[in-house]
C-alpha cells in the first residue's frame, strides 16, 4: 500500500490534503459518539510532527450538493480543537482559487477544515474539474476515510488523478486487519453476522462460506431463518421473500463444510418495556416479538468462540439499547473479549456494534475495531473499493 508511513515522502511544510470520515452522530450540536473521530487522531498527530500545513476535507449527512446549516462541520470543528490542543480553523468558503491564497496566508500553526465537502455539486458526481479544482489546495493528497471508500465521490475518487495520493495510518490498519480477517486468517475462524436484513448480507455469506468454518446468524437475520424453516416467529421483524436466499445458505454451509448456527431458543416479549421470557423456539405465541437470544443459545455461541482463533463480528444479537434485551450482545462482546486477551485475533465492526461495546465499555477489548459501515461490509463481500483501487 502506498502508505504516508512507508513511502519515502517529504511532508515537511508541504500542504496535505487528508480526507477523513468525521460524519458522526450530533444532536443539539452536540457530538454523541466519538470512535470516528478518535481514529484518525494518529494520522493528523502524525502529520503535525512532520510540520505539514493540514487541510482536513469531510461530510456530514447527505446534503446532495446544498448548503444545509444543519449539516455544518462546526461541532466537528470544536471538538477536534479541543481532542489535539491546536487551533483547528473551519473555512466555508467555495473551493476556487481564492481560497489558494486564504490557506497559503493560514498561521502555519492552525489546522484548516474545509466546509462540509458535500454542500458541492462535484462531489457525489465525482466531478473531474470540481477534483481538479479541489487538488489545487494541496501538494499531497492522503485518504484516510476507509468508511467512505466505497464511494466513487470526487475528494475520494477523482482527485488522485491531479494530486500524489497517499492511503493514511487508519486505512493501513483497517485493511491489513481485514485482509488477516479474509486472507491470512489462523483456523478455526468463526464469523457472527446480526442485522435485520438477511439480503443485504447474503454476498458476505457466501463469501466467507467458503472460507470459514463457524458462520453464527443472530438478530432479525435470524428471525428470518427461523421463519423459512417453519418456526412460528409471532410479530418479530423479518424479512419477506428470502426462501431461495436461506436454501442457498444451508446448501452452501454443506457444500463448504461450514457450521452455521442460529438461535435455538430465544426472548421474546409483548412488548419493549417489561423484561422478557426466555422460551425454546416450539413455546413462541403469535403475539410475542422475539429481542434477544436466549441462554441456550448463548451457551452454544460460547462454545464456538472459544474454540476459534480468529473471529469476526458485525451486527447486534438482539434490542440492546434497551437493558431488558442486551443479555446476548453483552454475553457475546465479553466471550469474544475473553478470547482476544488470550492472543484470539478479532476484529469487530459497524455502527450498531461499535455502539454496543462501547455501551458495555468494551471498545480497548478487540484486536481491531473497525468503525466503517457499507465499506467494511462490501470488502468482506470481496468488492474492489473505488477509493482504495483509484491510488492502488
Amino acid at each position: 500500500m502506498k502508505c504516508i508511513l512507508t513511502e519515502n515522502i517529504d511532508l515537511s511544510k508541504k500542504k496535505i490534503l487528508l480526507r477523513l470520515d468525521l460524519n458522526v452522530p450530533i444532536q443539539d450540536k452536540n457530538i454523541t459518539e466519538l470512535s470516528r473521530i478518535k481514529k484518525i487522531i494518529p494520522t493528523i498527530n502524525y502529520l503535525i510532527q512532520k510540520k505539514s500545513k493540514i487541510i482536513l476535507i469531510s461530510h456530514i449527512g447527505r446534503p446532495k450538493g446544498k448548503i444545509m446549516p444543519d449539516l455544518s462541520l462546526a461541532p466537528v470543528c470544536k471538538k477536534l480543537s479541543e481532542m489535539l490542543g491546536v487551533n483547528v480553523l473551519l473555512i466555508k468558503d467555495q473551493i476556487n482559487e481564492k481560497l489558494v491564497d486564504k490557506i497559503n496566508s493560514t498561521n502555519a500553526n492552525s489546522i484548516i477544515m474545509l466546509e462540509n465537502i458535500r454542500f458541492n455539486e462535484g462531489e457525489e458526481k465525482n466531478d473531474n474539474e470540481f477534483a481538479k479544482k479541489l487538488s489545487n489546495l494541496g501538494e499531497i493528497y492522503i485518504n484516510d476515510a476507509f468508511s467512505c471508500s466505497h464511494r466513487s465521490h470526487a475528494s475520494i475518487d477523482a482527485i488522485t488523478k491531479y494530486i500524489p495520493s497517499y492511503f493514511g495510518i487508519q486505512i493501513k490498519e483497517e485493511i491489513s486487519a481485514l485482509k488477516k480477517i479474509t486472507s491470512t486468517f489462523k483456523k478455526p475462524v468463526s464469523c457472527i453476522l446480526g442485522g435485520s436484513k438477511i439480503s443485504t448480507k447474503i454476498k458476505i455469506i457466501s463469501n466467507l462460506i467458503k472460507k470459514f468454518d463457524n458462520i453464527i446468524i443472530v438478530g432479525g437475520m435470524a428471525n428470518t431463518i427461523l421463519k423459512e424453516k417453519g418456526t412460528n416467529i409471532g410479530k418479530s421483524i423479518n424479512e419477506q421473500g428470502c426462501n431461495k436466499i436461506v436454501s442457498e445458505i444451508f446448501e452452501n454451509s454443506k457444500k463448504y463444510n461450514c457450521k452455521l448456527l442460529y438461535p435455538s431458543d430465544v426472548i421474546v416479549s409483548k412488548n419493549t418495556y417489561s423484561a422478557g421470557t426466555n422460551k425454546l423456539l416450539d413455546e413462541i405465541e403469535n403475539d410475542d416479538v422475539i429481542l434477544d437470544i436466549g441462554k441456550n443459545t448463548i451457551s452454544s455461541i460460547k462454545s464456538t468462540i472459544s474454540n476459534s482463533n480468529t473471529i469476526l463480528w458485525n451486527g447486534p444479537a438482539g434490542y440492546f439499547e434497551n437493558p431488558f434485551f442486551e443479555n446476548g450482545t453483552k454475553e457475546i462482546a465479553k466471550i469474544i473479549a475473553e478470547k482476544t486477551q488470550d492472543n484470539t485475533f478479532s476484529v469487530i465492526g459497524g455502527g450498531d456494534t461499535v455502539a454496543a461495546i462501547n455501551k458495555f465499555n468494551l471498545i480497548n477489548s478487540f484486536s481491531f475495531v473497525s468503525t466503517a459501515g457499507g465499506a467494511f461490509l462490501e470488502y468482506l463481500e470481496g468488492k474492489n473499493l473505488p477509493g482504495i483501487t483509484a491510488i492502488n
